[in-house]
């Protein structure tokens, strides 16, 4: 009889996260380490290579994590097992990708020579250097090399036993073309900060996310498909989410999981903290609110994430001061006043769900609630694992013994409460090698 439960609730969990499993298809690729080290080459398997219909030298078009994708020439290697592509650092970064990933690899026949490209150096990569960055890195890397580029790459230059990082900046035809003889290259203009594109790099993704695997599903059912696939609404005739309300205690990534969606459909992205709307000037709070939705309805499709939202619309009854009733009513009269089809999803976060007028909570509103709770056992495994990725582990660590360590003593801890215990503990190993005095 359990043995039967415990079936039904596996398939029922199976089912609940399906649309989180990638299909299994041909043109998606683990990714391998690469032999050769070239920004611009990556390598299959000559059977792979026949069953894809791509030839030596094709153009490809490679689609990694985060939306991010970029494009290269194939080459055949007989060493590449079937399942794999080999590719260097430099592209498994443009790509958001790590070894061991999944790609997806499509011909590009229609990239067509460039008629000029802008590249501009990354500032610490050319401190103290003097030369002419053309003459010295740039047209040694491209002359007569047709390489593909597309706009927000990085790539590398090694010359004058220098290593010097460029960004790729704008092309034309834009957003990739193929650098050649007759390519115009401009690299004038200031070098690009280091800090803002580890910022562009730091973009959280919903492998960044751990101990919520049920709850990303329900979102992305409810939030990804109107925004991605919107014809699909329309030819069923089922009015998409409008509003979803995330609620459960601090630290267990109710705004972590809004951006994620953002960065990985590719939305605009409008982040309001409720305190901030709050003003003591008559009427602009209530601006504020009517400018966020405003500009999400101009930049669609788009996500407006209302964080703290029992601190801007308590239950009317409940409050004394004029402001907030105001505020509540101004949202309501937004949410209601949402086109149908503008492609904008209002999501908000409260650790206090009841404290929120009622109203807020009728269809056609926040009528899609999802509880962020404290991660069970696998969960916090996930949440360690994310939190230890960049780190250099030693052979022995157990990850699961010290989730077990960690965990156990507090079961009631959220993800950022285990994401401090892990920078203890990743502190606690500098400790000897400080004790200067002993």
């Amino acid at each position: 009889m359990h043995l039967v439960a415990d079936d039904k609730t596996k398939k029922n969990e199976e089912l609940a996260t399906a649309i989180l499993k990638d299909k299994v298809k041909p043109n998606r690729l683990i990714v391998d380490q690469s032999v050769n080290d070239d920004n611009s080459v990556v390598a299959l398997s000559q059977a792979k290579m026949d069953e894809l219909n791509l030839f030596r030298g094709d153009t490809v078009i490679l689609k990694g994590k985060k939306r991010k994708e970029t494009v290269c020439i194939v080459l055949s290697d007989d060493t590449c097992p079937n399942d794999k592509i080999r590719m260097n650092r430099v592209i498994r970064n443009n790509l958001r990708v790590r070894l061991g990933d999944v790609v997806s690899i499509t011909a590009a026949p229609s990239i067509s020579y460039g008629k000029r490209v802008h590249v501009l150096p990354i500032d610490d990569t050319v401190v103290g250097l003097t030369g002419n960055l053309f003459e010295v890195f740039l047209k040694p890397y491209f002359v007569e090399s047709y390489r593909p580029l597309h706009k927000g790459d990085l790539f590398s230059v090694n010359a004058a036993m220098r290593n010097v990082e460029f960004k790729v900046v704008e092309t034309d035809p834009s957003p990739s073309c193929i650098v050649a003889p007759d390519t115009i290259i401009h690299c004038e203009g200031e070098p690009i900060k280091r800090e803002e594109e580890e910022e562009n790099m730091a973009d959280v993704g919903y492998d960044d996310i751990g101990g919520v695997r049920k709850q990303l599903a329900q979102i992305k059912e409810m939030v990804e498909l109107p925004l991605r696939h919107p014809q699909l609404f329309k030819a069923i005739g089922i009015k998409p989410p409008r509003g979803i309300l995330l609620y459960g205690p601090p630290g267990t990534g109710k705004t972590l999981i809004a951006r994620a969606v953002a960065n990985e459909t590719g939305a605009f992205f409008f982040l309001l903290n409720g305190p901030e709307i709050m003003s003591k000037l008559a009427g602009e709070s209530e601006s504020n609110l009517r400018k966020a939705f405003e500009e999400c309805e101009k930049n669609s499709p788009a996500i407006l994430f209302i964080d703290e939202l029992d601190a801007i619309a308590p239950k009317r009854e409940k409050t004394h001061g004029e402001v907030e009733r105001r505020i509540v009513s101004q949202l309501l009269t937004l949410m209601d006043g949402l086109k149908q089809r503008s492609h904008v999803v209002v999501m908000a976060a409260t650790n206090r769900p009841n404290s929120i007028d009622p109203a807020l909570r009728r269809f056609g509103r926040f009528d899609r609630e999802i509880d962020i709770g404290i991660p069970d056992a696998v969960g916090r495994l996930e949440i360690l694992r994310i939190h230890t990725k960049n780190m250099r582990l030693g052979d022995d660590v157990d990850l699961e013994q010290v989730s077990f360590l960690i965990f156990n003593v507090r079961p009631r801890r959220t993800g950022a409460r285990k994401s401090s215990a892990v920078v203890e503990l990743d502190s606690r190993t500098f400790e000897p090698c400080c004790n200067y005095g002993s």
